[in-house]
């Protein structure tokens, strides 16, 4: 289970992933360092096969730790993906093992330098090696993929079973456009590009399995197609003239709320560092969607592990930005990041992560524990945000920011016992 928006603007496009995955996986963040392409014909290990080295660029990717693909994502040319779990009338437990969504995702990153591009990498990888394999490795689970791909101008969805696939482009025919995916097939006949094997005209949707239960996913894309429109009404969003650091800082801020979303709609804005707004974690989940939220707390199953935040600049001059955290995001901290090798060192540790997630395991045994944790976590985060907000693109200054960061964060979980 995950949940992926985005909304492109006429300035760039902001980019936004929860990364939810089995409890107990540590998900960290990874430097993805540029190669050249292999000279000697030597072959790229991926999760499962071996396929042929193109080379790459550099990204900065969000990995479970056991996984040698990504999650989610930014490369160098500021393209972004994120990946979705979802079911289809193929069954993904007869397919060999091949590349996994995760693959996909880094692959894609590594050898794209725009959406469009990284879409036609993900189909020309599907048909000559195809899609299969365990993805979580706790359920001992394969499950086929869906993208939500994005660059500065434009985002594309990409939905696919085994090898089959449709997408469809998301373009701003005015001043902007939202969009965003979840646990299924949300394609119909309104795809712009797909394999061979889908006929023009063809709707999407019959590929979906018609024993997969829906209401989970429908539930948090109810509530991402409501956060969206709430933004694409907002003049920051919807005017033409160049945007400023604080607009780019608002609408950030306002994905992060929207990240730590329990089911009452966003809270815990970055900007406004109170720990008052706190909403629980839900109680329950039950097969209806109750208790299914943005913010993923399913008891001993399913927990999101990971979330970052992107704004893709249209401006070629102006740096991409990220805010990034380890653990479920309502108990931890919206990094800034100066992406893709400006990583800091604490955020690709094993070891955080599950200091961070130690909060998360907190706050759903004692539902008002999370306050107390706010109450440390988010004055800090407000700061570090208003910090990086005048870093630029300076690598000593951003090295600074880090190691104070770093110290910072550090101190706070050690406050918070964890």
């Amino acid at each position: 289970m995950c949940d992926t928006l985005c909304l492109v603007t006429q300035q760039g496009t902001f980019f936004a992933k929860n990364s939810d995955r089995p409890v107990d996986e540590p998900q960290v963040l990874h430097a993805v360092h540029g190669r050249p392409a292999d000279c000697d014909n030597r072959t790229l290990p991926t999760q499962y096969i071996r396929i042929e080295d193109t080379g790459a660029q550099p990204c900065l990717i969000s990995r479970p730790t056991w996984l040698w693909g990504a999650e989610h994502g930014i490369n160098t040319h500021c393209v972004a993906i994120g990946n979705e779990k979802i079911y289809t009338r193929d069954d993904p437990y007869e397919s060999r093992p091949a590349l996994i969504g995760m693959d996909l995702v880094r692959l894609a990153l590594e050898r794209s330098t725009t959406g469009e591009e990284a879409v036609r990498e993900i189909a020309r990888l599907l048909d000559a090696y195809g899609q299969g394999g365990i993805a979580d490795a706790h359920a001992a689970e394969p499950y086929w993929s869906s993208f939500l791909v994005a660059d500065p101008h434009e985002a594309w969805i990409v939905e696919t079973s085994g090898a089959t696939w449709a997408a469809k482009r998301i373009y701003p025919s005015n001043a902007v456009a939202g969009a965003c995916i979840s646990n299924r097939i949300t394609l119909t006949t309104d795809w712009d590009i797909a394999s061979k094997d889908v006929a023009a005209g063809s709707d999407f949707d019959s590929w979906r399995s018609p024993d997969a239960p829906t209401a989970h996913a429908d539930i948090r894309l109810n509530a991402s197609h409501k956060f969206l429109d709430s933004l694409a009404s907002q003049s920051r969003n919807t005017g033409v003239t160049e945007r400023n650091m604080a607009d780019i800082l608002h609408t950030a801020s306002s994905f992060a709320a929207h990240l730590r979303d329990h089911g009452t709609g966003p809270w815990g804005d970055p900007l406004s560092p109170t720990h008052q707004d706190t909403v629980p974690p839900p109680a329950y989940s039950l097969p209806d969607g109750t208790g299914v939220s943005i913010c993923m707390h399913i008891r001993s199953y399913q927990t999101t592990a990971a979330a970052m935040i992107t704004f893709l600049p249209v401006d070629d001059n102006q740096p991409a930005l990220c805010w990034a955290t380890l653990g479920s995001p309502c108990c931890s901290i919206f990094m800034p990041i100066l992406p893709p090798y400006h990583v800091p060192g604490f955020m690709e540790r094993e070891a955080t992560w599950k200091r961070f997630d130690a909060l998360r395991q907190r706050s759903e045994d004692d539902p008002g524990a999370l306050e107390g944790i706010r109450a440390v976590l988010s004055p800090l985060e407000g700061s570090l945000w208003q910090e990086a907000a005048d870093l630029g693109n300076s690598i000593p200054a951003w090295t600074a920011f880090h190691q104070s960061a770093a110290s910072r964060v550090e101190d706070s979980l050690t406050s918070l016992g964890v």
